[in-house]
């Protein structure tokens, strides 16, 4: 395989690469995604090459890498060319897009905006066009928020599909293997080389009311526009539902104890031991995240079991959910912190759904009445993945011809 230590050759105009993740390496063999080039979001390891985190501390304590990641293998085996490293928010512990040590990525659809996170580099190189896909991560919402923001497509993956191997984790139970894709044929193409072939074929179609509700009255003319075509492509009626029995914001904090408890043991160590510098935001997550007992992480588990079983059921084999991807658009880059907090938590209690159940959810770009990025999702069965985007870059197309028609 051919390696360059030169600068990539791409024109970084919109900050998305870490200073260290200016390299290339071409595909090992011709293969489906031959002509295709991608960037990796710094969680994933590439021989040769170190894995930061987004936190320099971080990458001056840990060695570099001696293999690939089992996905940049198969992607490089597969055709595509490796493009450099993107920047990521520190140990991905963040949906918001910002890093104190890097900056902040510019999202290309609306530069004002934030690009949201934590896989922020990589969505603002497939929003400026830079790279034809990214490999992200999905914990929390780290593909399918930036994915919205941004006005590309995106998904969360069905926990454990994708090998995470080589990834630097943040928490195992939700981390799954993502990517982005401006284009519905590139990302759908991706999909063919990672993913399994499924068979899912939808009978039912659910909208997630209560979801709905959290967000902003902005997504709701996409929503209607969704629901209608989706209904029709699968000849059915779109039935109303929550999918919580209690509330949203109390599977939010099942995931957040759960998550952060995990996150501790996996990562407390090295905290205590370097005690690197960190966003102050994420510097409290982690606090709080030290202070979590057995106990309470026991309790959280057993009802994060009762909400999976409770998602799962609902959806069986043959029903797909319609919810927002995000809470809102993209908050400006100005926007105070006390704005910032609160649409991360609304988004939280949306992205929780398919984080606790453990099930793929693919992200449609769409537009608000004033021309903004939002994200409307689609969520599947397990293992439905390869389905689900299919059925999503159908309807896209088909709501895309309706609205030529207009």
């Amino acid at each position: 395989m051919k390696s360059m230590k030169t600068p990539c050759v791409l024109n970084d105009t919109v900050g998305a690469f870490v200073p260290h993740g200016h390299f290339t390496l071409s595909p090992s063999h011709e293969g489906p995604l031959s002509g295709l080039r991608f960037a990796a979001k710094d969680l994933f390891d590439v021989a040769g090459h170190p894995t930061g985190a987004g936190n320099p501390d971080w990458l001056i304590s840990h060695p570099l890498p001696e293999t690939h990641s089992p996905v940049i293998a198969l992607l490089l085996e597969q055709g595509a060319e490796l493009c450099g490293k993107t920047l990521t928010d520190e140990l991905a512990y963040s949906i918001h897009g910002h890093n104190i040590h890097y900056g902040m990525p510019i999202n290309s659809a609306a530069p004002e905006r934030i690009p949201g996170g934590s896989s922020s580099g990589s969505v603002a190189a497939v929003a400026a066009r830079l790279v034809d896909f990214a490999l992200g991560t999905d914990t929390g919402g780290s593909t399918r928020v930036p994915a919205s923001y941004c006005g590309v497509w995106g998904l969360r993956t069905t926990h454990g599909l994708l090998s995470r191997e080589g990834l630097v984790p943040l928490h195992p139970s939700f981390d799954t293997v993502t990517w982005f894709a401006h284009e519905p044929d590139i990302f759908a193409r991706v999909a063919e080389v990672l993913l399994p072939v499924s068979d899912f074929a939808p009978k039912r179609v659910l909208c997630l009311d209560d979801a709905w509700r959290l967000a902003d009255d902005s997504f709701q003319s996409a929503l209607a526009a969704v629901r209608k075509t989706l209904a029709e492509l699968l000849n059915t009626d779109a039935v109303d539902q929550p999918i919580s029995a209690t509330s949203l914001d109390e599977w939010r904090q099942v995931y957040v104890t759960a998550g952060a408890f995990e996150g501790w043991q996996v990562h407390g160590a090295w905290i205590s031991a370097h005690s690197p510098k960190f966003a102050p935001p994420i510097t409290a997550r982690w606090e709080a995240a030290a202070k979590i007992t057995s106990q309470q992480s026991t309790t959280a588990q057993l009802r994060w079991a009762e909400i999976r079983k409770h998602v799962r059921g609902i959806l069986g084999s043959d029903t797909v959910a319609i919810l927002p991807s995000a809470a809102s658009v993209a908050p400006l880059r100005t926007a105070a912190n006390a704005t910032i907090e609160e649409t991360r938590i609304r988004t939280m209690q949306i992205c929780c759904i398919a984080g606790l159940s453990g099930l793929p959810q693919v992200s449609i770009p769409m537009t608000d009445p004033t021309g903004l990025p939002v994200g409307i999702s689609l969520l599947g069965p397990e293992g439905s993945d390869r389905a689900l985007i299919r059925l999503a870059t159908q309807l896209k197309s088909k709501l895309d011809v309706e609205c030529k028609i207009i």
